[in-house]
This record gives structure tokens, sequence and C-alpha cells, in this order.
């Protein structure tokens, strides 16, 4: 085990058990005119996550460490979509709709792909998730299991809702979880601190909090 420097105390990395997840680093959420944007987000605090996670992904390449990537999106004839996610809000852009990068969150269009600092090696798993955790409809922990992961390190957009959401999921199947705080963003600051706080809050009950220099500090 390495020891890692978090709250609420060091969480205990298996070099030999580890992987990265990325989560939802997408165009839509994260370029301007995207569906972020649309919904009157300044997504520009998203992007200044960006240098933080392409840098993680690097040091997990580097240590030939698993890297996983999810993206937030929908088939084309949006059969896994339901109502109620499509129809929440009074946006004049919807999930589905046509948008600046094509067809909002939908597979395959420009604006479902992950910005070009994070985008995945060929080889590396990407995971399509219709829901804002990574387990909900995915298979995800199948494969997890088949490769012996047991312990998860979590990065990505936005902290409140999809990276916290999978951490959740992750940490009820007995995952243990690690949020990189420099790599994870939100749109609302007082959500991001928020989020992190509960995360960590007695005795880690979701999980640790580090930042990256602590991360290679201790992988150094």
């Amino acid at each position: 085990m390495i020891e890692i420097p978090a709250d609420p105390y060091p969480y205990p990395l298996d070099p030999d058990h580890v992987a990265l997840v990325v989560i939802d680093m997408q165009r839509d959420f994260i370029e301007p005119g995207g569906f972020g944007a649309a919904l009157g987000n300044d997504v520009l605090r998203l992007r200044s996550a960006i240098p933080a996670v392409a840098a993680l992904i690097r040091l997990f390449r580097s240590r030939g460490w698993p890297v996983i990537h999810t993206r937030e999106c929908h088939a084309p004839d949006l059969s896994d979509l339901p109502a109620s996610k499509r129809e929440r809000g009074r946006g004049a852009a919807r999930i589905g709709d046509p948008g600046p990068m094509g067809r909002i969150l939908v597979r395959g269009e420009p604006g479902a792909e992950i910005v070009a600092d994070c985008a995945a090696q060929p080889g590396e798993l990407v995971v399509d998730k219709p829901g804002k955790g990574m387990f909900h409809a995915t298979g995800v922990e199948a494969t997890l299991r088949d490769r012996g992961i047991t312990h998860l390190v979590f990065a990505g957009v936005t902290t409140e809702v999809c990276v916290q959401t999978s951490m959740r999921e992750a940490n009820d199947r007995g995952f243990e979880c690690l949020v990189i705080s420099d790599a994870t963003e939100s749109y609302l600051p007082e959500f991001k601190a928020a989020t992190l706080r509960m995360i960590a809050a007695q005795d880690g009950i979701v999980g640790w909090v580090a930042p990256l220099s602590a991360l290679r500090e201790a992988l150094a």
C-alpha cells in the first residue's frame, strides 16, 4: 500500500488494484456553446480543471495503471432517456435536441465526446452511461471485478452531480475511493466545496479527498 496524505486521514492506495475514473470531461459540459452553457452556466470554471485532469491521466499512464473514462450520453433513439430526465427544467435546450455540437448528449455526436486534452487512448475503457452514476445500466462493475480493481481514484465533472454519484455508488459496492480535489470542478464553487466536505465527513463516509500534489509526492 502507498499512503496518500488526504482528508480525513491517509488514503491507502493499492498500486496493483487501482484505476483512475475520469468522469464526463465532455465538450457539451465544458466548451462554450455546449449544453452546460445553454443552461446558463459559466463553463470557464469547468475548463479550469482540464490541466489537473490531464496531468492525473498522464501520471496513471506513466505507471501503467488503468484509466477509465465515462461519458453521460444517450442512444440516438433516446430509448434509454427517461421522460422525467428529458423534461426536467425550463431551458430551451434539452437532451436530444439539436445544439451547436450536434444533438445534445447523444452518443456519437461531437458534443458528447471527451475534450481533446483528456481524450482516451486506444485500449482505455470508455463507459457510456445514461445516468449520473457510472454503475447505472453500464455493466462496469463486472468489468472492474474481472480486472481485480478494488481502489478507484476519481476526477472529472461535475463534483456534486456525476462525480459524487459515482463515488457513492462505488462506495456502496465496496470500492475504496479517493477524489482529487483540483481535478474536479463544478459550475458553482460552493457546491464543489460542500461536496468535498460531505465525501470526507464522518471519517470518510464516502471516501477520501486529496490534491494532485499529495498523490504525486507520495508516488515519488
